[in-house]
């Protein structure tokens, strides 16, 4: 096991953190992250294989004994400019283990090369090829970390206004939804998030966006209408700078949404859940949530198909 606890966890980011001065290229910055999130693998059997999802590459993990009709359409964080879907094969490998799902992390394109609305479409692409493969919208869920948090809900947004089949549910952590970062806690808990500052979610934004608004409420979906999507499991630290983002994508969503604050964690502590027993804890959650609401082969009593 790489670290101790959650402080030495906190040091080996700062650590790897502190190597990007000005002038580090993207590249680097990829290579980097998808170093650190290696660091925290999963060694449980599950086949891995590399699928063209509507035209996105990605990766489709499936865990042994996992429920092969049941997926999970997992769109991973990194600002919109880092990550990838072998970065997050771990965490992948995990929710398919916990929701006994097929799980699917597209590579969506990452800015500054591809700006906004670039990731949206990718995901749009992604969720229809599931849908194109006689994969039933009762039997999706569709889940995000950080900007990719941000992400899921933009695509659940963009389903919802194009009358396109909605999934089962979706699952956001500690996401990041709103590109101006006007929320409070962006200010009061600035000392206590150890990984995620205004000023990056500003830069990070900026990037995305382009010549585009930041306040496009497919960018930043905490200001879209929210009313009409599926149940929601919004998971996100107490120290977390994007804990108003959290809440507001509850209070806009209403009854639909769950949302479910963890004291003392970080910004997507799910990822260390090799080393954080907590980070497995809330990952079992997710599990149980999937099974929930989607159906594997046969509706259970209570759920209905969508045509």
């Amino acid at each position: 096991m790489p670290f101790a606890d959650l402080d030495a966890i906190i040091a080996g980011f700062r650590a790897m953190q502190s190597g990007w001065g000005k002038g580090t290229t993207p590249a680097k910055m990829r290579a980097d992250y998808q170093a650190w999130c290696e660091r925290f693998s999963d060694d449980r059997i599950a086949s891995i294989t590399r699928v063209s999802a509507g035209g996105v590459p990605a990766d489709q993990i499936e865990a042994a004994g996992a429920a092969t009709s049941r997926v999970v359409l997992y769109l991973h964080g990194g600002g919109y400019s880092l990550g990838s879907a072998r970065a997050y094969r771990g965490l992948g490998k995990r929710i398919a283990y916990a929701a006994q799902a097929r799980v699917v992390i597209p590579d969506y394109r990452l800015a500054p090369e591809h700006v906004f609305p670039a990731a949206v479409e990718d995901a749009v692409a992604s969720y229809r090829w599931l849908l194109a493969t006689g994969v039933e919208p009762g039997q999706i869920a569709v889940a995000g970390d950080s900007a990719g948090g941000g992400l899921a809900l933009a695509l659940l947004v963009s389903l919802r206004d194009a009358s396109a089949p909605l999934p089962a549910c979706a699952v956001l952590l500690s996401p990041f939804a709103d590109l101006e970062c006007r929320g409070e806690s962006y200010t009061t808990l600035a000392e206590l998030d150890p990984i995620v500052s205004r000023e990056m979610g500003l830069s990070m934004g900026r990037a995305y966006v382009g010549d585009r608004e930041p306040s496009d409420p497919l960018a930043s979906p905490v200001n879209a209408a929210l009313a009409g999507l599926p149940p929601l499991l919004i998971q996100v630290g107490s120290r977390e700078v994007v804990l108003d983002d959290a809440r507001a994508i509850a209070r806009q969503a209403g009854h639909s949404a769950t949302l479910d604050v963890w004291p003392g964690m970080v910004h997507v502590w799910h990822l260390f859940a090799s080393a954080l027993a907590e980070g497995q804890r809330a990952i079992e959650e997710i599990g149980s949530f999937i099974q929930r609401w989607a159906y594997s082969s046969k509706p259970r009593p209570g759920q209905r198909r969508i045509s």
